[in-house]
């Protein structure tokens, strides 16, 4: 009776959608809605382990969707570091059964809204994560009228990895990228579902940081996922090491993989090697075998033997498959083969490597095949007060991952001593990012200072706190770590 009449109030409406009815929760943000744990496919458990996503399990009644799913299985994580930065501790046991997304917005059963909606991919060196961790809280998405969608997908050897058995199953699917197909079934769900929650399932953006963003760019080639989002956003994720450069330097041919990627049949040996010497030497043995084992077999592997595998790879990439992935980001760059979206691409002042030249050259591809892309710098070093130096040993500065508080504007659920700067900068931010999911423009539909980066504009948006803590952006060149 209870859920009878709660389903008729518009603190918690009911939504029919592939599977079933579900029913959300207020978030702590008037006028915004979540529905936490939604399954978007199967649970790839069992014989499910290693195949593509299957069909959503329909479910019986009311689907109370008021608590985030599983995490996918991963190594623990300890105090230290990211884990304390994050806050992790209230989230789900970590599992297989990982395949649920989370939906934050203003309109739930409004179909007729047109909401601009955003796939958040999060980032962890497809080793690790899931998409809701406490800095990517939707809320704050959702009260700029866009509808936020996070999800979890398999990682580590569940997520990437091939054998010849499982290519024997499916031939002409031939692949080991689960974790990618897991991205591109939470695209599909977009598609066919989103119009219950207000969204438009024609203005999509895809966004990611770090392997997130490695994950927007694999999803810029996949032909799988053509006409899913009409923009990307890549955070920390580098942007174009161009393999015409690179072999003019070495005079190796032009047009190879990039040296991130093994083939298929490159990972599929490796892997049937470690598979055989732990004697599960068929696809029976391999599924019945525990999530422990599967997990840990690389590194047992690896440790007894010396020899590295495709299941100790760092990082892991999808493998250039000819189906999921039939060529590295680089390579699709510079053939026009890219998806023609719209681009936003960026990096933190001490984000490792050269990011800087790499994201320039990606935009001047863009501008050379007639497409658009926007570059910017995070630059605000986080704020310490000494609390935790079990972290900012680590972390300092504007260290890789800390836009993510700004972006998501979730500063609230961290630890750190925020000034009304911080506050600020992380609105400038959410703004930005949240005008390209509705114009693909970051300065809205009218344009403003931040323009595509090209050779006649070649400005980044720098975002920083200036000497007084206010906030500050600025056009120019990215800041060089270690300088004032």
């Amino acid at each position: 009776m209870a859920l009878a009449a709660c389903s008729q109030v518009k603190e918690c409406p009911v939504l029919e959608i592939e599977g079933g009815k579900i029913q959300g929760v207020t978030a702590d943000k008037e006028g915004v809605y979540v529905y936490k744990g939604i399954p978007y496919a199967a649970p790839p458990i069992g014989e499910n382990r290693w195949r593509a996503p299957q069909p959503v399990i329909p479910w019986e009644g009311v689907r109370m969707c008021d608590k985030f799913g599983h995490p996918a299985f991963q190594a623990a994580h300890y105090p230290g570091g990211y884990t304390t930065e994050w806050g992790y501790g209230d989230e789900a046991p970590y599992s297989e059964d990982c395949l649920y997304l989370n939906v934050w917005t203003k309109a739930p059963g409004e179909t007729d809204r047109k909401l601009p909606v955003a796939l958040w991919i999060f980032g962890g060196g497809l080793r690790e994560g899931w998409g809701s961790e406490p800095e990517f809280d939707g809320k704050e998405w959702a009260a700029k009228d866009v509808v936020l969608v996070s999800f979890n997908y398999r990682v580590g050897p569940f997520g990437f990895f091939a054998h010849p058995e499982l290519s024997a199953e499916d031939p002409e699917h031939a692949t080991g990228n689960w974790g990618t197909l897991d991205q591109i079934a939470a695209l599909k769900w977009v598609k066919e579902n989103i119009e219950q929650f207000g969204g438009d399932p024609d203005n999509v953006m895809i966004f990611g940081q770090s392997a997130g963003s490695r994950s927007v760019k694999f999803l810029s080639v996949s032909p799988l996922a053509r006409g899913l989002f009409n923009k990307a956003v890549v955070m920390s994720g580098s942007g174009l090491v161009d393999p015409r450069k690179q072999a003019q330097a070495s005079n190796a041919p032009a047009g190879l993989p990039s040296q991130s990627h093994l083939t298929l049949a490159q990972a599929e040996n490796s892997i049937k090697e470690v598979m055989d010497w732990a004697n599960l030497t068929d696809l029976r043995k391999m599924r019945a075998a525990s999530t422990e084992t599967i997990f840990s077999l690389g590194t047992i592997y690896t440790a007894v033997t010396g020899k590295r595998s495709a299941l100790s790879a760092m990082p892991i990439a999808p493998y250039i498959d000819n189906y999921v992935l039939p060529m590295s980001f680089d390579e699709a760059c510079v053939t026009d083969q890219l998806a023609k979206v719209p681009y936003l691409i960026g990096y933190t002042l001490n984000d490792s490597g050269n990011m800087g030249p790499q994201i320039a050259d990606f935009c001047l591809n863009r501008e050379e095949l007639g497409g658009k892309a926007y570059a910017y710098q995070f630059a605000r070093p986080l704020p310490d007060d000494g609390s935790h130096p079990e972290v900012t040993s680590r972390l300092k500065g504007a260290f890789h991952s800390s836009d993510l508080w700004y972006v998501f504007k979730s500063l609230e659920h961290c630890w750190r001593p925020w000034t009304q700067g911080d506050w600020d900068l992380s609105e400038r931010m959410l703004s930005a990012w949240s005008n390209f999911a509705k114009y693909g423009d970051p300065e809205g539909p009218d344009g403003g200072d931040w323009k595509p980066y090209t050779s006649e504009n070649p400005n980044f948006m720098v975002f920083r706190l200036d000497e007084n803590d206010a906030e500050a952006s600025f056009l120019g060149q990215p800041l060089v770590a270690g300088r004032p």
